[in-house]
C-alpha cells in the first residue's frame, strides 16, 4: 500500500496542478493530469471523487485560510473580546445591536451598558482573573454584564438558568466564583442555596438585577449600583492576552453533573469566524436567537456575529414555537439559529400563512433531523441550512457548507490531512477504538461508521483543546496515537457516518447504541422513526437488560396517552421502516418528557427506572410477538419477564 503521506503529497500536488491548468484552458494537460491522478491513485472511483467534491473542497478551503489568516492576526495583536468590540462601537455606533421585546439597544447603549458594569464592579474591589456567576434568562442586560465584566478582565460563569439545588450549587462553585449576579425572577433559586454558597465561598457576594429584597442573605441591587457608575470607558481598560479565559459555559448534564467547559478570547473569535466565512453570511444580517444566552450556540456564535462582526440580534428569554415566525416578522430577520429539537417543534404547529411570510433566507444551528430536513425547509422556505456538528468544549467541529441535505458538514476525501478531523473506527462491543499493528487508530473510509475526534495541536488556537475547569474531567475526554504516534485528539464520544463523497451525518452517542440480537441498535435514529409516525411526538429510546438476554432490548418513553396513542398502529408502521431488531420491546407512556434548556430531550431518570412496575406509575406495555401487539406490563408479567418466562 502506497505510503499515506506519499499518496496526500501526490493529490495536493495534482490538485494544484490541475486548477492551474483549468484557469489557463489547456484542457489536453488537465485531461493529462487527471489521467496521472488515476494511475497514482490506484483507481477511477478516486477521480470521480475529485470531480464531485473539488469545488467543494476549494471553497471551503479558502474560507478557512481567510478565517485562520485573520486569527493569526489578532493573535499577534494580542487583541481581546472587548477590544474588537470597541472597534465594532466606532464604525457603527447607533445602528441596533440587540432587539429585546419592544427595546433596541444600538451598539453604544451596549457599550455605556458594559462600561457601567465594568466601573462598578473594578469600584468594589473584582480585579483581573477573578470570577462571578451570571444567572439569569436571555435578555440585553445578560451581554451587557459578561462584556462589561470582560473589560474588566474577570472571568464570568454562564449558568443554566433551568438548574435548581444540588445542581445549582455545583455549578457556580466547581468555578471559584466570588460573586452571583442573578434577575429578580430567579432570585428563589439563589435564596434556597445562598447559605451553601456562602459557607462554600467566604465572602460570597450577592447581585440582583430587578426588584428583589430578602432578609435571610446579604443581596446588593445591581440597578442602583450601575447607576451610580460612570457609563464611560474604565480609565485604564483590560488590555488582556488573546489566550485568557474569556467566560465558562456549563455543559448541559444529561450524562452527570454539569461541566464549566473554557471559553477563551481566541476560541470565541475563532468559532464566531469559522461559522461566519464557512456558511457565508451577508454583510450586517440581523438573526434571531431564541436559543438561551449561557449556551454554546445563543452565548458564542450568535453573540459574536453582533459583538465582533456588527450583526444585530435579535433575542427572546425563552423559545416560543408558536411565535417564532412572527417574532423573525417583527424584527426583519433575514437569519435564525436553532439547536436540538427546535426545528421538529417549529414544524408540529399549525400552519399559518406566517410561515412563508419572513425574510429569514438562513437557518444555522446543529440538531435537525434528516427525515424532517425536507418538509421543514420547504414548508418555511428556508434556501440555505447550516447545520454544524461541534460540542462546547471540544476541537472536533464541521459544518454544512454546500446546503447538502441531512448531512452536518464534510471530511474531504481529497486531501483530508488539511482539516485534521477524522472518524475512527471503534469496537462495537467496547466502544473503544480499534488500532491497527503499530498501535494507531484506524480511519473510517466511505460509507463508514466511526467516533468523531479532532487533532490536539496546543500552539493552534483553531486546533487546541482548552477543556474544562476540571482537569480529570478533560484528561478522559483526551485520546493518544491516533494518527501518529504522540500525537493527542479530542474523543468527541458521538458517531458519525462518513458516506463516499466525505459528507458526515450524526448517528448517535456512542453510549447511546446498543446491541440487540447481535445488531447495533441507534437510538437516534429509532427515536426519528417513532417521532414521525406519531406526529412529530416527543419520544426517547435507549436499551434496558432484560435478565437471560444478550445485549439490551429496547424501550421507547412516548409522550401521550392510552386514550390518543394507538401502539398496535404504531407497532404495524413500525414493521414496516424499522428492521425488527430495532422495534421496542418495552414502551412507557408519560404525560411529558422534560428538556434540558437546549431542547435535548432527557433520558437518565428513565434509564434508572427501567421498566420495573414498581418504579414507574405511568403505563407500561411490552411486545407480545405471538400476539404480535403490545400488552400491559404489570408486576406478575415483570417477574415473568426476569425470571424468562415471557420471551423477546
Amino acid at each position: 500500500m502506497m505510503n499515506r503521506k506519499l499518496h496526500l503529497s501526490l493529490v495536493l500536488f495534482y490538485c494544484i496542478l490541475i486548477a492551474i491548468q483549468a484557469v489557463k484552458g489547456d484542457f489536453w494537460k488537465v485531461l493529462l493530469l487527471l489521467f496521472s491522478v488515476y494511475i497514482a491513485t490506484g483507481g477511477w472511483d478516486f477521480v470521480k471523487i475529485v470531480f464531485a467534491t473539488f469545488t467543494r473542497d476549494a471553497k471551503s478551503l479558502l474560507r478557512l485560510i481567510k478565517t485562520k489568516i485573520a486569527l493569526n492576526i489578532l493573535r499577534r495583536k494580542n487583541s481581546t473580546v472587548p477590544q474588537l468590540f470597541l472597534e465594532t462601537v466606532r464604525k457603527h455606533p447607533n445602528r441596533p445591536a440587540i432587539l429585546y421585546e419592544d427595546v433596541v439597544w444600538t451598539f453604544k447603549d451596549l457599550d455605556e451598558y458594559s462600561n457601567r458594569v465594568a466601573n462598578c464592579f473594578r469600584g468594589m474591589d473584582y480585579h483581573h482573573g477573578q470570577e462571578v456567576a451570571l444567572f439569569m434568562e436571555s435578555r440585553p442586560e445578560f451581554i451587557g454584564i459578561w462584556l462589561g465584566l470582560a473589560k474588566a478582565g474577570i472571568v464570568t460563569a454562564l449558568i443554566n438558568a433551568n438548574l435548581r439545588l444540588d445542581t445549582l450549587i455545583h455549578s457556580i462553585t466547581v468555578v471559584n466564583c466570588r460573586a452571583v449576579i442573578f434577575s429578580s425572577d430567579l432570585a428563589g433559586a439563589i435564596e434556597e442555596i445562598a447559605p451553601h454558597l456562602s459557607k462554600a465561598r467566604s465572602g460570597m457576594g450577592y447581585f440582583c438585577l430587578g426588584d428583589y429584597n430578602s432578609d435571610s442573605f446579604p443581596v446588593k441591587s445591581l440597578n442602583k449600583l450601575l447607576d451610580e457608575s460612570p457609563n464611560s470607558l474604565p480609565p485604564s481598560i483590560w488590555k488582556g492576552n488573546f489566550h485568557d479565559r474569556l467566560f465558562y459555559i456549563s455543559t448541559s448534564g444529561t450524562t452527570g453533573l454539569p461541566k464549566a467547559a473554557i471559553i477563551k478570547h481566541s476560541r470565541y473569535f475563532w468559532m464566531g469566524a469559522a461559522l461566519r466565512n464557512m456558511i457565508g453570511f451577508h454583510h450586517q444580517e440581523t438573526i434571531y436567537t431564541c436559543i438561551p444566552l449561557y449556551h454554546l450556540a445563543g452565548g458564542c456564535l450568535g453573540t459574536c456575529q453582533c459583538i465582533v462582526f456588527g450583526d444585530t440580534i435579535a433575542i427572546r428569554q425563552k423559545f416560543s414555537a408558536s411565535k417564532f415566525w412572527d417574532d423573525c416578522i417583527k424584527y426583519r430577520c433575514t437569519a435564525a439559529q436553532y439547536i436540538g429539537e427546535i426545528c421538529r417543534y417549529l414544524l408540529a404547529q399549525p400552519s399559518k400563512p406566517v410561515d412563508g411570510q419572513h425574510q429569514v433566507r438562513l437557518m444555522f444551528g446543529n440538531g435537525l433531523r434528516p427525515k424532517i430536513w425536507r418538509r421543514f425547509t420547504e414548508r418555511f422556505n428556508i434556501k440555505q441550512v447550516g447545520e454544524f456538528y461541534g460540542s462546547t468544549e471540544g476541537n472536533a467541529n464541521v459544518i454544512n457548507v454546500d446546503n447538502k441535505e441531512g448531512s452536518c458538514g464534510f471530511i474531504s476525501r481529497i486531501i483530508p490531512a488539511v482539516y485534521p478531523v477524522a472518524l475512527i473506527k471503534i469496537d462495537e462491543q467496547t466502544n473503544e477504538p480499534v488500532r491497527d499493528e503499530d498501535g494507531l487508530c484506524i480511519p473510517c473510509q466511505g460509507d463508514e461508521c466511526g467516533e468523531f475526534v479532532g487533532k490536539i495541536i496546543e500552539s493552534d488556537p483553531s486546533r487546541a483543546f482548552d477543556g474544562y475547569v476540571d482537569g480529570e474531567a478533560s484528561k478522559k475526554k483526551i485520546i493518544r496515537d491516533v494518527f501518529q504516534k504522540g500525537d493527542k485528539a479530542f474523543l468527541s464520544g458521538d458517531l458519525l457516518f462518513i458516506d463516499r463523497l466525505g459528507y458526515l451525518y450524526f448517528k448517535d452517542r456512542t453510549g447511546d447504541t446498543f446491541r440487540w440480537k447481535g445488531e447495533n441498535v441507534s437510538t437516534s435514529e429509532v427515536e426519528a422513526v417513532i417521532s414521525n409516525l406519531l406526529g412529530l411526538a416527543d419520544c426517547v429510546v435507549f436499551g434496558v437488560e432484560i435478565p437471560g438476554c444478550e445485549g439490551k432490548a429496547g424501550m421507547v418513553v412516548i409522550a401521550g396517552n392510552e386514550n390518543d396513542t394507538n401502539l398496535t398502529e404504531l407497532l404495524h408502521k413500525m414493521q414496516k421502516v424499522l428492521p425488527s431488531f430495532s422495534i421496542p420491546v418495552i414502551v412507557r407512556l408519560v404525560e411529558k418528557l422534560e428538556a434540558t434548556g437546549t431542547f435535548k430531550l432527557t433520558k437518565t431518570n428513565f434509564y434508572k427506572e427501567g421498566y420495573d412496575p414498581n418504579k414507574v406509575k405511568e403505563p407500561l406495555l411490552y411486545l407480545d410477538s405471538r400476539q404480535n401487539k403490545y400488552l400491559h406490563l404489570d408486576q406478575t408479567t415483570y417477574v415473568a419477564i426476569n425470571e424468562g418466562r415471557i420471551r423477546f
